[in-house]
């Protein structure tokens, strides 16, 4: 038993003895500063102002009409709630719901974004989660009720875009919500 406790020891000793063994340091060469060049400014293009022509600007102006007739339709469609910590379907969405189907059914060529949000209660990456679960459940909801599932896109904001930001009951309701985006119409 001596035998190996000193055989031990030894190698012990042998192993602190040279793994310890002092380094040489290595001193790298001065350096010298290198001069910097300031960055060459190249001249600025001159930009000509073009005239827009009557025609030019009755275009833009049906334009401004048609996107401002498109947002008025985007807007169109109520946030759905959510109960506490929860991603179900209540019954008071379900009408909702129907009609964003009814809509998408008529208006086929229309993508949809789902956001789902959250109360500020919770830590980030859970309500990150649960805002995932709430908008994933609507966009199910939508499918069963006809909605190809490819004309749907979900996300998820969790707390990060409260609609109120007082601390009560009323208002975190508020932001347990999904909310409803048009995106594009396919192929254009």
């Amino acid at each position: 038993m001596k035998k190996v406790f000193v055989i031990i020891f030894l190698l012990t000793f042998g192993v602190i003895l040279f793994a310890c063994a002092p380094r040489k340091a290595v001193q790298l060469p001065p350096t010298t500063p290198q001069e910097t060049k300031a960055p060459e400014v190249k001249p600025e293009k001159k930009v000509t102002e073009e005239k827009v022509t009557e025609e030019q600007l009755a275009k833009i102006e049906t334009r401004e009409e048609e996107t401002a007739k498109y947002v008025e339709e985007k807007s169109v469609f109520e946030d759905i709630h959510f109960d506490f910590d929860k991603y179900d379907i209540l019954p008071d969405a379900k009408p909702i719901l129907q009609s964003i189907a009814d809509w998408l059914i008529k208006n086929k060529s229309v993508m949809l974004l789902i956001e789902g949000h959250c109360d500020e209660r919770g830590t980030n990456e859970y309500n990150l989660a649960l805002g995932d679960r709430r908008a994933k459940a609507t966009k199910d909801y939508l499918v069963a009720l006809g909605i190809p599932s490819g004309r749907i896109q979900i996300i998820s904001y969790g707390e990060e875009k409260p609609l109120c930001i007082e601390k009560t009951e009323e208002c975190w309701q508020k932001n347990r919500r999904a909310h409803f985006v048009i995106l594009k119409e396919k192929g254009k």
